[in-house]
């Protein structure tokens, strides 16, 4: 990761840029002879981004279907969660969880995260909930 990566990240139109560089990145995979049904998406939360960036993406994680490939959230414990709640990385197990469980309900399929079991019973209570 470049060190300077995280030095005042600017995108004119957030997930557009996110949108249009993932189809890419899909369309380049294909190209090298990388099955469709192999691909993952990753908008990369934390990666280049601002607290507010962060939190637009999952707000707005849903409209990443557009790309037709199942979504991953890695949101474990990041600086985001920390800047909100003033918590140090280890702290940060109900913010991870918190926004797991809302990116799941936007559409993420796939959660990479530290805490799996608490991560994991959260996920359980929501799926009983809806269904």
């Amino acid at each position: 990761m470049p060190s300077n990566m995280q030095n005042n990240p600017e995108y004119k139109s957030l997930l557009v840029e996110i949108i249009e560089y993932l189809d890419s990145a899909i369309k380049r995979a294909q190209e090298a002879g990388i099955d469709k049904e192999k691909i993952i998406v990753d908008p990369g939360i934390g990666f280049g981004k601002t607290v507010e960036h962060n939190l637009e993406i999952l707000n707005r994680l849903s409209e990443l279907r557009v790309l037709g490939r199942p979504i991953l959230i890695g949101t474990s414990r990041k600086s985001f969660i920390g800047k909100i709640l003033g918590l140090k990385p280890e702290e940060r197990l109900s913010g991870t969880i918190s926004s797991c469980v809302l990116a799941a309900s936007a559409g993420a399929r796939v959660l990479r995260v530290h805490d799996v079991k608490e991560v994991k019973e959260a996920l359980k209570i929501y799926e009983a909930i809806n269904g």
